[in-house]
C-alpha cells in the first residue's frame, strides 16, 4: 500500500516544538463565587501583619471595599490604604504607592479593583522587595521572594489576579513596559462577581474583549499546551456566551459569574502561553493615545487575527467550531474565517468604536506608526505569534485600522 503524507502548514511548529517540557504556573491559592473574602479568610491571616490596599476612589467608596476592609480585620490583619489609582499605571503612580507602603510600615500588599490597581500592586511589590526604578526591570525575569499580594478584581477581563505580568507605562518614553516573572503571580486571587455587578457597560465591554483576547492569543500561541489549551477553550466559549448578556444587562449574575470564570482561565492560560501579535500592537496605542487596554485590544482584534490564521488555520478552526461559528463540514480554513467574521460581530454587539470613532487623529497616528511597530515587535509577543511577524507588517496592519 502506498502511503500519502499531507503537507504540514507552511508555519507549522515542528514536533520538538511541540513535546518540549513545558510549565504550567497559577496562583498559590484561588477562591472563587459567592462570599469569596469569607472562604478566603483563612489565607488572608496568614499574609503579614499590615497591608497595603491598592485601589482607586470609586472602589474605596465601595461596599466590597469596606467588606475587604472587614475581612481583614477579621482575620487580624491591619491595614492602610493607597486610593490614587486613575486610568492606566505609570511608573509615577508605583512610585506613590511604594511610598505609601513604606510610611505605613506595611509587610504585604492587597488590590481591589481592575486591571491597574492590581498592576500598580505587583510593581510596588518589585520595588519594596528589591529597590529601584521599575524601568530597572524591563527585559528581565522577576524572580524571588516578594511581599505577600492578595489580588482581588472587580472587573471580569484583565486576568491579573493570575498572571505573572504587569504593565505599566514608562512617563520618560511613552513606552508601555511589560514586566514579567514568575514572583509577580499574586498569593491570593478572590474571584467574586457580586464584585463586578457595579462595572459599567463601557468597562464590561472592554474588560470581556481582553479577556477574548487572551483566550484566543494564549490558544493560537507557538508556547500554547495541553493545559493552557483547556482553560483557554473553555473561556473563549464561556465569552461568545455570556459577554452579550453582562454587556446588556450588568444585573445578570449568572452571566457575570461566567464572564469572572472566564477572565480567570484566560489569565490562567496567559500566565503560561504568553500573548500574540494583538497585545503586541495594542500597548502602543494605549501608550500614544491612552485608549483603554481592552478598547484598544479589540480594535485591532479582526485585523490581527485574521493576518495571524495563514499557517495556523487548524487552531482558529477549532475556536470557530466551538463558539458555534463554524461546523465540522466546513474545512479549517472557511471555519477559521467564520471565527474571525464571529468576533468581528461580537465586537459590534459591544458596540467597540474604531480610532477615528474614539477620537484619535489620523495624521497623529501616521507619524507614530514606525515607532509603535518598533515598540510593539521589541516587546516580543508578535513573536509568540505561529505566523513570522515583521515590523513592516505591524506596520501595514497599523495602516489598515483606518481602511
Amino acid at each position: 500500500m502506498r502511503a500519502e503524507m499531507t503537507a504540514l502548514p507552511r508555519f507549522a511548529l515542528t514536533l520538538t516544538e511541540v513535546f518540549m517540557s513545558r510549565e504550567f504556573l497559577m496562583p498559590r491559592y484561588v477562591v472563587t463565587g459567592e462570599n469569596a473574602l469569607e472562604g478566603a479568610a483563612k489565607y488572608f491571616s496568614v499574609m503579614g501583619k499590615k497591608a497595603l490596599i491598592i485601589t482607586g476612589a470609586v472602589t474605596a467608596k465601595s461596599a466590597c471595599f469596606s467588606a475587604l476592609e472587614a475581612a481583614l480585620d477579621k482575620a487580624g490583619v491591619a491595614h492602610a490604604a493607597f486610593s490614587d489609582i486613575k486610568g492606566e499605571p505609570n511608573d509615577i503612580i508605583v512610585n506613590a504607592a511604594l511610598s505609601a507602603y513604606r510610611e505605613n510600615g506595611c509587610d504585604c500588599f492587597a488590590a481591589i479593583g481592575g486591571g491597574s490597581a492590581l498592576d500598580t500592586m505587583k510593581a510596588a511589590a518589585v520595588l519594596a522587595a528589591n529597590g529601584g526604578k521599575i524601568s530597572d526591570y524591563l527585559g528581565k525575569q522577576i524572580e524571588g521572594k516578594l511581599p505577600f499580594m492578595a489580588a482581588i478584581p472587580t472587573t471580569a477581563g484583565t486576568g491579573s489576579e493570575a498572571t505573572r505580568f504587569t504593565v505599566i507605562t514608562d512617563t520618560a518614553t511613552d513606552v508601555k513596559m511589560l514586566l514579567g516573572g514568575a514572583a509577580l503571580i499574586p498569593d491570593l486571587a478572590v474571584v467574586d462577581p457580586e464584585f463586578t455587578v457595579s462595572a459599567p457597560k463601557s468597562i464590561t465591554a472592554a474588560t470581556g474583549l481582553d479577556a477574548l483576547t487572551h483566550a484566543v492569543e494564549s490558544f493560537t500561541s507557538k508556547k500554547a499546551q495541553p493545559l493552557t489549551d483547556s482553560v483557554a477553550l473553555s473561556a473563549v466559549k464561556r465569552i461568545f456566551k455570556n459577554l452579550p448578556a453582562a454587556y446588556k444587562n450588568g444585573g445578570d449574575i449568572s452571566a457575570r459569574s461566567e464572564m469572572c470564570m472566564a477572565a480567570l482561565e484566560a489569565g490562567i492560560a496567559i500566565n503560561n502561553a504568553s500573548v500574540t501579535i494583538v497585545h503586541g500592537m495594542s500597548r502602543p496605542i494605549g501608550a500614544y493615545f491612552h485608549v483603554p487596554h481592552g478598547i484598544s485590544n479589540a480594535m485591532l482584534l479582526e485585523k490581527c487575527l485574521g493576518f495571524a490564521l495563514d499557517g495556523n488555520y487548524p487552531r482558529f478552526a477549532e475556536l470557530g467550531r466551538a463558539v458555534g461559528a463554524a461546523d465540522f463540514s466546513d474545512n479549517d480554513k472557511m471555519a477559521s474565517e467564520k471565527f474571525i467574521g464571529a468576533v468581528g460581530e461580537l465586537c459590534a454587539v459591544c458596540e467597540i468604536p474604531t480610532l477615528a470613532g474614539y477620537g484619535i487623529d489620523r495624521g497623529k497616528f501616521f507619524e507614530v506608526i514606525d515607532k509603535m511597530a518598533r515598540d510593539a515587535i521589541e516587546s516580543g509577543s508578535p513573536a509568540n505569534t505561529v505566523k513570522p511577524v515583521s515590523a513592516d507588517d505591524v506596520k501595514n496592519i497599523y495602516r489598515s485600522l483606518w481602511d
